[in-house]
C-alpha cells in the first residue's frame, strides 16, 4: 500500500469515527436539552463527558527474558585446524523490557465488579468493554495509548473505545492495535435498543468493521503449486532462494571409501555460506523466506471494511447472596464488502486452490459471535461460587476464557 492509498484509508475510517462520535453528542445533547432546558448547556456536557473520568499516566519496566544457559560457538583458525580457538559468546543479551501508556477513561462497573487497584495504568479489563449494554446510561469512553518494548523489538498499542447509551439506543465506536501480533481493528456501530423490564435488554442495528488479514488467501502455496501444461512445476521449491538473492553452487564429494555424493551449498547475496546441502538449506532458511513472501503479497493488498447487520441481548440480575450477567453478540451471515478486493475478501476464503481462485465459485457468508456470562453465588457466609466464561469468533480468529472458582472464608 502507498503513501496515498494511507492516507485515503486514515481519511476514510478518520470520517466514520468523527461521523459516529458527532452523532452521539448530538443524541446526548439533545437529550439534556430537551430534559432541562433552563441549565447551563455547557454544564450539562461537562457532567456528561468529563464527570467521574481518569487521566492517567503509567508505566513498568522488568528484566528482558533470558536464555536458560548461555550459547558459545569456536571460531578456528582457517590455516591451521589445531591452533589455538577463540570461543564466541553467540548469546542474545536484551535490553530490559518496559511499557509507558497515557490516556484517559469513563468506564462504569457493574456492581459485581470490584476495582483491583485505587489508581489506574491501562491494562484493566472491564465488562463494559464486550457487553452490548452498559452498567449506566450517557457517554462511556476509553483513549488509551501506549508504547512497549519486548525482547528489543519496540510496539505501540492502542485503544480507543467511545459508546453513548440512552434508553433506546447504543452508538459505539472502537478502535484496538496490538503491535505485537499485528493486531488492528476498527468498527462503529449503532443499534436501536428495547429495554424489557430493569433486567433484559435487547438491541438490533448495523456495523461497520475493518480487517487487515486477506483470510483464506496464502500467496506462496499458489506460487509453489503452480503448474505448466505437462503438470510439471512452474516455480521449483528453490527458486524461492534465486528471489531474494541467494544462489546455490553444485559440488561433488567423495568419502575414504570411493562412494560419490553430488550436491548443493547456498551463499547469500554477499557470498557468504548459509547452508552446506539443499537439505540444510530447506530446514533453517526455506521456512522464512516463505513467511517473508507472504508478508509482501500480504501488505501489498489495502485493508478491508465490510457491514452487517448484528443483535444483542443483555441480561443481568444482582441481589444480595446471588448474581448473574449474561450478553451476546450476534453479527448475522449477511456481509457486505465496502471496501477492499472483493477477489481476496473473506468472503471468498474457501474459493482458493492450487492455481489461485477457483473460477465461478460462490460467495460464502459466516456468523460471528461474542458471548459472555459470568456469576456469582453467596451459598453461605463462609463459602462462595464464582464461574466466568467468554467466547469470541471473528473471522477465522477464536478467543475463549473460562475460570471457577470456590471461596471459604474462614
Amino acid at each position: 500500500m502507498n503513501r496515498k492509498d494511507k492516507t485515503e484509508e486514515y481519511a476514510i475510517n478518520g470520517t466514520i469515527c468523527l461521523l459516529i462520535f458527532i452523532a452521539a453528542l448530538l443524541v446526548c445533547s439533545s437529550a439534556i436539552a430537551q430534559e432541562q432546558k433552563k441549565d447551563n448547556l455547557f454544564d450539562k456536557l461537562y457532567d456528561e463527558l468529563l464527570q467521574y473520568s481518569t487521566i492517567y499516566v503509567a508505566g513498568d519496566a522488568s528484566n528482558a527474558y533470558e536464555t536458560s544457559s548461555p550459547s558459545y560457538f569456536v571460531r578456528t583458525n582457517p590455516n591451521n585446524l589445531y591452533d589455538v580457538p577463540q570461543v564466541i559468546d553467540n548469546t542474545v543479551y536484551h535490553p530490559f523490557d518496559y511499557r509507558i501508556g497515557i490516556g484517559i477513561r469513563k468506564l462504569a462497573r457493574f456492581d459485581y465488579e470490584i476495582k483491583d487497584k485505587h489508581y489506574y495504568d491501562g491494562t484493566e479489563n472491564t465488562k463494559a468493554l464486550s457487553s452490548p449494554t452498559a452498567a449506566v446510561k450517557g457517554f462511556e469512553y476509553l483513549l488509551h495509548f501506549e508504547k512497549e518494548r519486548r525482547r528489543s523489538e519496540e510496539f505501540t498499542n492502542s485503544r480507543i473505545f467511545i459508546r453513548h447509551t440512552g434508553k433506546n439506543h447504543i452508538a459505539k465506536l472502537e478502535q484496538r492495535e496490538q503491535g505485537i501480533s499485528g493486531f488492528n481493528y476498527k468498527s462503529a456501530e449503532l443499534r436501536f435498543r428495547l429495554p424489557i423490564g430493569k433486567k433484559l435488554s435487547l438491541s438490533v442495528g448495523g456495523i461497520y468493521r475493518t480487517h487487515q488479514r486477506p483470510y483464506g488467501y496464502n500467496p506462496i502455496e499458489i506460487w509453489l503449486n503452480e503448474t505448466n501444461s505437462e503438470g510439471f512445476p512452474i516455480n521449483p521449491w528453490y527458486t524461492l532462494g534465486f528471489y531474494y538473492g541467494y544462489d546455490d553452487i553444485s559440488y561433488t564429494q567423495t568419502d575414504a571409501y570411493g562412494n560419490e555424493t553430488y550436491d548443493w551449498y547456498w551463499i547469500d547475496s554477499e557470498g557468504t555460506t548459509v547452508a552446506y546441502t539443499d537439505v540444510d538449506f530447506r530446514d533453517r532458511i526455506f521456512g522464512h523466506l516463505m513467511n517473508r513472501y507472504n508478508q509482501e503479497k500480504w501488505e501489498e493488498l489495502e485493508s478491508f471494511g465490510e457491514i452487517a447487520p448484528i443483535v444483542g441481548a443483555d441480561f443481568y440480575h444482582q441481589s444480595r447472596k446471588f448474581w448473574i450477567h449474561s450478553y451476546v453478540n450476534w453479527i448475522l451471515p449477511y456481509h457486505k464488502y465496502i471496501k477492499g478486493s472483493d477477489e481476496f475478501s473473506y468472503l471468498n476464503r474457501d474459493n482458493w486452490g492450487l492455481g489461485g481462485l477457483i473460477q465461478d465459485s460462490q460467495h460464502k457468508q459466516w456468523s460471528d459471535i461474542q458471548a459472555g456470562s459470568i456469576m456469582g453465588w453467596k451459598i453461605s457466609k463462609k463459602l462462595g461460587l464464582f464461574i466466568e466464561g467468554e467466547y469470541t469468533k471473528f473471522w477465522d480468529s477464536e478467543i475463549f476464557q473460562t475460570s471457577v472458582g470456590l471461596n471459604i472464608r474462614l
